[in-house]
């Protein structure tokens, strides 16, 4: 293996959803100045599934027109799309619209739907190029992935996204009755760091990085030997996917039918007609249904409530569940590169687990602006530590999924990116309502509400 194809993975993978992430944890400074305010995060909901078109398009053509899709010059496009979206955004996020019935940021809406069909297509993309190369590769690929939310997340750190203070309001507000005085507390956001525009502008230069990756890693002679040391593999995989539907025999079609050739004596017997056969159909539903599962808590129900469950608690608190999980996401993906467990019994325990987790997180969340423990350190502890185990249980689960169905060939990588856009899709459309329309979920002013 080579430590220079590591490093390039891993930088591909930090391009796959970088930009999204970022926007995210930029929200609390760009809120306050457009007039769409904290409605922002719901249209960016909507925003993200609407870019799902992208997604379906690749699936569908895998399906019907197997081996006619190149994923290669699709990256390229949607990567120097990026590129220039997020340049964009750093000189037009503030620029607005008047028509309906007021101002719209037209621009900001705009570009952050192409974003979002960038990184919603690049779960199809990214994950199938890397068949690409050796199986070892793929890990390091899911290590980027997870540092695509925390590199964002670092760097807003250090801007100062967020970070509240609590001013004494007696002098601009008194209110006495008789001789008894109430003051108040006014919530102040600290001064950002540096402005948005930096913030929009290193996102377009880690795209940049991005593109400069996959050029490498189609391009690099030193990456070059390890496409030669997977010749017979890639040969292989492209001759199945393109031999012709009436000669497949029994009806299958090309993708369902095994990517790699096994000498005669040695070949594995058939479970299902999906990848090599190496699973039954009931094992290939539970992978799927997991797959689907994990990344809709991951990618969408918890998120979603992550401020009402952790902002009771403190400032510090929502800072050190948001930066540790994002640090447990690469984490999880580096002990899988170590210790990649297959089993189906684990994946089912830790899926489990992560979702005994998930359930505390959001029974604080509705608990919320007064959950347990609120006065004691120790309810802070713990939800950062739920957190912290919540993710990187259930990123082990996705990294190890990955790992299986990458041993099952190129569609089979296919069809897990078309889950994971579904999984996450169903999780933003179901809490959607909850969050935004039913308002289930309540926040506290972090200087003013008193919890018994």
């Amino acid at each position: 293996m080579s430590l220079f194809t590591h490093v390039l993975a891993c930088l591909f993978g930090i391009g796959s959803w970088v930009a999204i992430n970022g926007m995210w944890v930029e929200l609390p400074l760009i809120v306050t100045a457009i007039p769409e305010g904290w409605l922002l995060p719901s249209y960016l909901t909507i925003i993200i599934q609407m870019a799902n078109i992208g997604p379906l398009f690749i699936t569908l053509m895998h399906r019907f027109r197997p081996g006619v899709l190149d994923e290669r010059p699709v990256i390229y496009t949607i990567v120097a799309v990026g590129v220039v979206a997020t340049f964009l955004l750093a000189f037009l996020w503030k620029h607005t619209l008047t028509f309906g019935d007021g101002e719209h940021s037209a621009a900001l809406l705009s570009l952050s739907f192409l974003l979002s069909v960038v990184d919603c297509t690049s779960s199809v993309t990214f994950l199938p190029f890397m068949m690409r190369l050796q199986p070892q590769y793929l890990t390091t690929y899911f290590i980027g992935e997870g540092l695509s939310g925390l590199v964002p997340a670092l760097v807003a750190l250090v801007q100062g996204v967020g970070v509240v203070h609590c001013k004494n309001a007696s002098a601009n507000a008194n209110f006495s009755l008789g001789n008894i005085s109430q003051s108040l507390l006014e919530t102040h956001y600290q001064p950002a760091n540096f402005s948005t525009q930096g913030f929009f502008l290193f996102l377009s230069a880690m795209m940049m990085v991005c593109l400069g990756a996959f050029l490498l890693l189609n391009l690099h002679p030193a990456v070059a030997r390890e496409h030669k040391s997977m010749k017979g593999y890639i040969d292989d995989s492209r001759r199945v996917e393109k031999i012709d539907l009436s000669q497949s025999p029994n009806d299958e079609t090309p993708e369902q039918r095994p990517m790699l050739d096994f000498p005669e004596g040695s070949a594995i017997k058939q479970r299902s007609s999906f990848g090599k056969g190496t699973y039954s159909r009931t094992e290939l539903v539970f992978i799927f249904v997991v797959l689907a599962w994990v990344n809709a808590l991951t990618n969408a129900v918890l998120p979603s409530v992550q401020s009402y469950s952790c902002l009771p608690y403190g400032n510090q608190a929502y800072h050190l569940a948001a930066t540790l999980s994002s640090v447990a996401n690469p984490v999880a993906c580096f002990i899988a590169m170590f210790v990649p467990i297959r089993s189906l019994v684990l994946m089912g325990v830790l899926t489990v687990t992560g979702t005994g987790f998930g359930a505390y997180i959001m029974a604080m969340a509705a608990l919320s602006p007064c959950p347990l423990l609120i006065n004691d350190d120790l309810g802070a502890a713990l939800i950062v530590i739920t957190w912290v185990i919540f993710v990187l249980s259930l990123s082990y689960v996705k990294v190890i999924i990955g790992v299986i169905l990458r041993d099952e060939g190129h569609s089979a990588l296919v069809w897990c990116g078309a889950v994971v856009q579904l999984g996450s899709m169903l999780g933003a459309l179901s809490m959607f309502p909850l969050v935004s329309v039913y308002r289930l979920f309540q926040s506290g002013d972090p200087c003013n509400t008193k919890c018994p």
